[in-house]
């Protein structure tokens, strides 16, 4: 089958700007003719003919609506653009870590892939009426940095034709297998390969999976794993029932669907098994939880890394270092100050901690946005963080599981906040707000910053309970890999007793702003860790929603989402 080049001419549209995963907005957007052609094309042009001509290149995700319509149009610009090979996963179905790893990992006909288009808007809800994205990948696994994004912004303002493939048919990704074509530049390749093996692979190098299995393995212990019709359904029973030997009824809602669901509203609070675990649309996100016990997604990371030497084999020659975002809250930080490691705080996007990764300075991340991470790929990892827990669990229990009581998940918890204190959390989401209203919010919160007295009189008068603000600022982070800085990453607020206030703005939404409002209230000794979350928070909560003018400013008397 011999395809032809086309150049089919173009207007750019507004609002192209990928956030801090892509470029994510409703459907009915990305079906307009040409969009998704223009910003593709805006990709290939960022990144170069030396880097497009001959490259090998991942197209998959998590297989929400349009994603298949998606991948054969990419895969048409691919072969017009000089691609010399495709590789897709079956049924166009990979998890965003799975496609880091079959970047880093994967070799086909003695080639490794030069980066991915990923299709998937992650945590946000799918179908016809929903949401649909798209992100490029590097070479290293990780996304785009910011060097990239801004050459795709630019080009997509510009923009006056795009190239695609004239009689190239559409690719049956259903079956494994490679189908050749013939190009004005050579062969053109596609490869429909399995989605699990790569990951599955790497997943049994980093972990003792023979450990693992005898804690699932033991009457004990009762294990439940919820994919919500994402696509870590496609690895769920790979590794959790055919590798670790967990019941097939521990598994919940995993086959990949993917119409409209939504992560944030749909969690396992009523959890009743000793672990249980949950996933977003694309498996790069995570949910831990005890019995009746919710594990804060701060915390998660902090026992992660407090833990990881000794529960697995991947570190027991110790950790390079760690980072979180700079919303999460500070409990890793305590974890790094006490074990002597290398700690960054970074903004939020998974990229930054890619850098550091490369660079060879940090091993464990995460974000409170319940992303959790490490070296082994350059994205974060939902299904690794649920096998890091089992770890955590099957070390803590490998004396008890013959008999006397399991150590369990509240136990790990409630022992680590002994140890370091507790970082009481919440977050606060208003989402689709007026643009203007948020804008104003923001700037005003700026303006503020310059008296703390003025702040601190302002708090005064709200709480007398609450500690006074010693530093206000605007986050600014410079990389300390390749220099480069980023800022206004977000508004914080630091008291004097470590507790924080942070506004940002979030650029995961896909319609009008979203606000984030972050609160964290630190205490130390065991008289003060137990209180319940929301009464430990309320001062907090109090005076973040009326030193912003929240409601004045936004028009809402409530967060849309509280986590």
């Amino acid at each position: 089958m011999v395809f032809k080049v086309a150049r089919v001419e173009t207007t750019p549209f507004d609002g192209q700007k990928p956030g801090t995963s892509g470029l994510r907005k409703k459907v009915k957007v990305f079906m307009q003719p040409h969009y998704l052609q223009n910003f593709v094309q805006s990709t290939f042009n960022a990144l170069g003919a030396d880097k497009v001509r001959g490259a090998t290149l991942v197209v998959s995700g998590d297989g929400r609506y349009y994603s298949k319509d998606a991948i054969q149009i990419i895969i048409k610009m691919a072969a017009a653009n000089g691609v010399r090979r495709i590789w897709v996963g079956q049924n166009g179905l990979l998890s965003t870590p799975a496609v880091s790893a079959v970047i880093r990992e994967r070799v086909g006909d003695g080639s490794k892939a030069n980066g991915a288009f990923i299709l998937t808007a992650s945590h946000n809800p799918g179908g016809p009426h929903e949401d649909f994205g798209i992100k490029y990948n590097m070479e290293n696994g990780g996304p785009a940095p910011e060097g990239i994004t801004d050459k795709i912004y630019s080009n997509t303002t510009t923009i006056k034709e795009y190239l695609i493939a004239e009689g190239l048919p559409d690719v049956d990704i259903s079956i494994i297998g490679v189908t050749s074509f013939a190009g004005p530049e050579g062969q053109f390749d596609v490869d429909v390969f399995d989605s699990a093996s790569d990951y599955v692979k790497l997943m049994k190098s980093i972990f003792d999976f023979q450990s693992i299995q005898k804690l699932l393995s033991s009457p004990k212990f009762t294990f439940c794993y919820d994919a919500l019709h994402g696509v870590a359904g496609a690895y769920a029973k790979r590794i959790f029932v055919e590798e670790l030997g967990a019941e097939e009824s521990s598994l919940l809602n995993c086959v990949p669907k993917l119409l409209v669901w939504d992560w944030a509203r749909q969690t396992l609070n009523r959890n009743h098994q000793n672990f249980g675990a949950a996933a977003d649309g694309d498996a790069d996100r995570n949910m831990i939880l005890g019995k009746r016990f919710f594990v804060t997604p701060s915390d998660s990371v902090a026992i992660i890394a407090a833990n990881a030497v000794q529960a697995i084999p991947y570190f027991s020659g110790g950790l390079k270092g760690v980072a979180r975002s700079m919303p999460t809250s500070a409990a890793l930080d305590v974890v790094a100050k006490n074990l002597n490691l290398k700690f960054f705080e970074v903004p939020t996007g998974w990229k930054f901690f890619g850098n550091l990764m490369d660079a060879g300075m940090c091993s464990v991340c995460g974000e409170e946005s319940f992303g959790t991470g490490s070296d082994h790929i350059r994205e974060k990892d939902g299904i690794w963080a649920v096998l890091a827990w089992l770890s955590i669990l099957a070390y803590k229990n490998k004396d008890n599981l013959g008999g006397g009581k399991l150590v369990s998940v509240e136990d790990i918890v409630r022992q680590h906040w002994s140890t370091y204190g507790r970082h009481y959390y919440t977050r606060y989401d208003y989402e689709n707000v007026d643009a203007g209203g948020a804008k104003e919010l923001m700037a005003y919160l700026v303006k503020l910053q310059s008296s703390l007295t003025e702040v601190n009189n302002i708090i005064k008068g709200i709480r007398s309970d609450v500690s006074k603000v010693v530093h206000a600022d605007e986050f600014e982070y410079k990389d300390p890999v390749d220099g480069s800085i980023s800022k206004h990453q977000g508004i914080r607020y630091l008291f004097e007793d470590g507790s924080r206030l942070v506004f940002r703005l979030s650029g995961t939404g896909s319609e009008g702003a979203t606000i984030r409002l972050y609160i964290e209230q630190y205490e130390k000794g065991s008289s003060k860790t137990g209180r319940d979350s929301q009464e430990a928070l309320a001062p907090l909560v109090d005076v973040a929603l009326k030193l912003s003018k929240m409601k004045e400013f936004t028009g809402r008397s409530a967060p849309t989402v509280i986590t």
